[in-house]
């Protein structure tokens, strides 16, 4: 009897570097957080906290969120220290 051999990826395995962007994860948020620009400091602590890498700088230098990728996990939100990101259940 002849044995073949499997051909699978295993878990953890990254065939094409950079492809995540390729996949927008967002979509099955359940919270949805938004920052208000008027009471942020610019700390710049949302975007070092951020898991997925969902929150970038604008022009002005203020923080924004990129709802293709962010899970809606809050971590952003525990993170800032004047409370200026806050979150509503997402509308689908």
């Amino acid at each position: 009897m002849a044995t073949e051999k499997l051909k699978f990826n295993k878990g953890a395995v990254i065939n094409e570097p950079g492809s995540t962007k390729k996949y927008k994860t967002g979509d099955w948020r359940t919270f949805k957080p938004s920052i208000d620009n008027s009471k942020c400091i610019k700390c710049g602590k949302c975007w070092m906290n951020c898991p997925d890498a969902a929150i970038s700088k604008d022009k002005n230098g203020f923080f924004v969120i990129d709802y293709d990728y962010c899970k809606g996990c809050l971590i952003c939100e525990k993170e800032c220290p004047v409370k200026c990101i806050t979150h509503k259940v997402e509308e689908k």
